[in-house]
């Protein structure tokens, strides 16, 4: 019998993860590994451009996140977001908010990076830089990845707090403080966004927040697109959550429907472990052990549910499952194809400005590494 394209490489991929899997078991008791990524944006009037890349941008460096290892583990990814700088914000409290504590949920910090909009004010980079370091909740593993990000473009010494005690209290916990100037890096160096990083062992990155993203088209591209809209039909709503979930994932989606590049790097996105929905999703509720299917209560269940055995509910999750893996699978096997091509496209391309998401990817990439962990 002859086996197609698909069937070939769906065998291939899952021989490979079974290889790994076994392969990757821990030689040592040892708690899953955590990064924790606090992202403090700017959101004055001239700051629209770095939103921007903020959004379309958000499942690049989410990916990058995906290929990261420690101990053979792939570790959880935790993001926070603050903004500063908006005269919207009490002037009493710095002009700053958290947006999001630490979550696990990258459909809602999509959903909030969509909702921020711009604001002239004044931009206090240490009292920030405090605010996310006492007001978040961070691990007190020193095993564990605990970065913050800052972008701005007004000097770093703005506010009553000095910003080197700031870097000083962040690295004494243990959090590495990257700062990323929207503008010329020499401009950066001599506003003390340099200083900033090196006091909290961080790295210097300058930016052009305005400049427009490389958009190379893939042959792999649009059947990425199509096969994350069906990933969306693996979903099992369930809870108070449920709906609200489901909600927002579709909304997120047409978010990046218009951007092809930042559509499918979404849905490779949400083929990976990053992308996670325990509070509404049965599939992956029951995988990491939050829910049981024997105890739940009817009512919680979506309708087509309600009247299965627990056995049946079981089944129906699991053949739910499998298909979720079978197409996770097929757009892993494309994101290699596509990488590989537009690996080679690049290389014919002049040099472009450095953007928000490279600066994020290699501070993350040198910050790592120093803490064991492998990209």
């Amino acid at each position: 019998m002859k086996l197609s394209r698909w069937s070939v490489a769906l065998i291939l991929a899952i021989s490979l993860l079974t290889e790994s899997a076994v392969a990757c078991r821990p030689i040592r008791a040892s708690r899953k590994p955590v990064i924790q990524v606090a992202i403090l944006l700017d959101t004055s009037n001239s700051m629209d451009g770095l939103i921007d890349q903020a959004r379309t941008q958000l499942w690049r460096v989410v990916n990058e996140f995906g290929s990261a290892r420690k101990d053979g583990f792939m570790p959880e990814l935790q993001v926070a977001l603050y903004e500063y700088g908006n005269d919207g914000l009490p002037a009493a409290q710095g002009h700053i908010r958290q947006v999001l504590p630490f979550t696990t949920d990258l459909d809602k910090v999509s959903e909030e990076l969509f909702a921020l909009r711009t604001n002239g004010g004044q931009e206090y980079c240490g009292q920030v830089i405090g605010e996310a370091v006492r007001g978040l909740r961070w691990s007190l593993s020193g095993d564990d990845l605990k970065v913050i990000f800052i972008a701005g473009n007004e000097e770093f010494t703005q506010g009553s707090v000095d910003y080197s005690k700031a870097a000083q209290e962040a690295i004494g916990r243990g959090i590495i403080v990257n700062t990323i100037f929207c503008g010329d890096k020499g401009q950066g160096l001599a506003t003390k966004w340099g200083a900033g990083a090196t006091l909290a062992e961080g790295l210097y990155v300058a930016i052009d927040q305005n400049a427009r993203i490389a958009e190379i088209e893939a042959p792999q591209d649009r059947e990425i697109a199509l096969l994350g809209a069906k990933l969306n039909e693996t979903y099992i709503a369930y809870g108070v959550k449920g709906e609200e979930g489901m909600l927002r994932q579709s909304a997120q989606d047409k978010n990046y429907e218009a951007k092809m590049s930042a559509n499918v790097e979404r849905q490779i996105a949400k083929s990976t472990a990053n992308y996670v929905n325990v509070s509404w999703d049965l599939v992956d509720a029951t995988k990491n052990g939050a829910i049981d299917v024997e105890k739940i209560k009817p009512t919680d269940l979506p309708p087509e549910m309600r009247n299965m055995t627990a056995t049946q509910r079981k089944a129906h999750i699991r053949q739910t499952e499998q298909k979720r893996i079978e197409i996770q699978t097929k757009i892993t096997i494309l994101d290699g194809e596509r990488k590989k091509y537009i690996a080679a496209r690049m290389q014919k391309l002049p040099p472009a400005a450095t953007t928000l998401d490279e600066a994020i990817i290699a501070a993350v990439r040198e910050t790592g590494r120093k803490r064991g962990f492998e990209f």
